[in-house]
């Protein structure tokens, strides 16, 4: 990979099965693993994937369950980290649960089609966040791999002429990230004014629903083609949100919901056990530190906002988003409020703290 003068990066790619290294680290990153792992197993050199962090305590049964059927030798941790893959992966029809992540169908997806998938099927039961699958299919199109989406409950690999791509060079823009803006439009609508640019409004990408939550709320929001204008209404208001297809958003509705008048209601709660933390628990615990009264009902997260927060000591446990959260929460706290292990947005969005200053915020980073 090179990064070119223009600052685009050039890849060039050494075909299936061409693994430069055969010990693999995904970090803490859980999309890196799920949708990488199935790639790995493209090649049939044994390959360790490891990771860091709290990717090492998270279930991974899906590659104990899944590969065999594949014809892939997978040694794991009993269902965690670390993995030892041999393939080469033979795609076959096979039944996957996709209630617990999406990014599991991702990685098969990509794999089959680079393995050259033909009159196979993936069927899939139960599945979960169906727009980031949306969005995989729209990229796999742009470099010519075609699969049927049988209404997101089997995906049909035909084995056409276009199924393999093209072997010349192909450019693609990388759209701007919704779940990383989702944190400042949400800033810009309890503190702003602000101007957002280089998020695509016509995206696929799941976490652009905070549009509709923040129109809920009654934030200002003004739409172009490239530009998204938000600030505080006269009073943002409680709403109803189900986050089942975007659970990532939690962090910044809650955020949100903090500065709403009422009672906010967001659904979804069972998408966030087994996060980088427990999600719905810690919400509930480092805002409860500022003051805010978050309940958990069954798969409803309730959140009484608009009574005010305050300075306190908060802990990111590592999560890049709950620093997030509690970074925009803070702008809006009488009192200071100090993120322990605040270096966990490195993960997503290294410059998120820098971006707050230059729309204004006060941030003190300590090293």
């Amino acid at each position: 990979m090179t990064r070119l003068e223009d600052g685009s990066l050039q890849v060039v790619s050494k075909g299936v099965g061409g693994a430069a290294d055969i010990t693999v680290n995904c970090g803490e990153s859980g999309l890196g693993l799920r949708m990488f792992a199935p790639i790995i197993a493209l090649s049939g050199q044994t390959v360790k994937v490891n990771g860091e962090g709290s990717l090492l305590s998270r279930p991974m049964d899906f590659f104990d369950e899944i590969f065999p059927q594949l014809g892939i030798r997978v040694v794991s941790n009993k269902g965690k980290l670390p993995l030892e893959i041999q393939g080469p992966l033979k795609p076959r029809d096979i039944a996957i649960d996709g209630s617990l992540s999406s990014q599991f169908l991702t990685g098969l997806l990509l794999a089959y089609v680079a393995a050259g998938a033909k009159d196979v099927t993936i069927r899939v039961h139960n599945l979960k966040s169906k727009p980031y699958i949306d969005l995989t299919l729209d990229v796999m199109k742009h470099f010519g791999w075609s699969v049927e989406n049988r209404n997101y409950e089997e995906f049909y690999f035909s084995g056409g002429p276009d199924s393999r791509g093209g072997n010349g060079v192909l450019e693609y823009t990388v759209e701007g990230d919704w779940s990383g803006g989702a944190f400042l439009l949400v800033a810009g609508a309890i503190a702003g004014p602000i101007i957002v640019r280089g998020l695509d409004a016509g995206s696929t990408q799941a976490d652009k629903a905070i549009l509709r939550a923040l129109s809920d709320s009654g934030a200002s929001l003004t739409m172009s083609d490239h530009a998204i204008g938000i600030g505080p209404a006269t009073g943002l208001k409680a709403f109803t949100f189900d986050a089942t297809d975007c659970p990532d958003l939690f962090p910044p509705l809650v955020a949100l919901a903090a500065q709403a008048e009422g009672t906010t209601v967001i659904a979804g709660v069972s998408r966030l056990a087994h996060k980088e933390s427990n999600r719905g628990l810690t919400l509930q615990e480092e805002f409860g530190k500022m003051g805010l009264s978050i309940d958990l009902v069954g798969d409803k997260m309730l959140i009484r906002g608009g009574q005010g927060m305050h300075g306190a000591i908060v802990h990111s446990r590592h999560d890049h988003r709950i620093a997030m959260a509690c970074a925009v929460a803070a702008l809006k706290a009488e009192g200071e409020v100090t993120i322990e292990a605040a270096d966990a947005i490195d993960k997503s969005y290294p410059d998120f703290y820098r971006h707050l200053q230059e729309l204004g915020g006060t941030v003190k980073i300590q090293l």
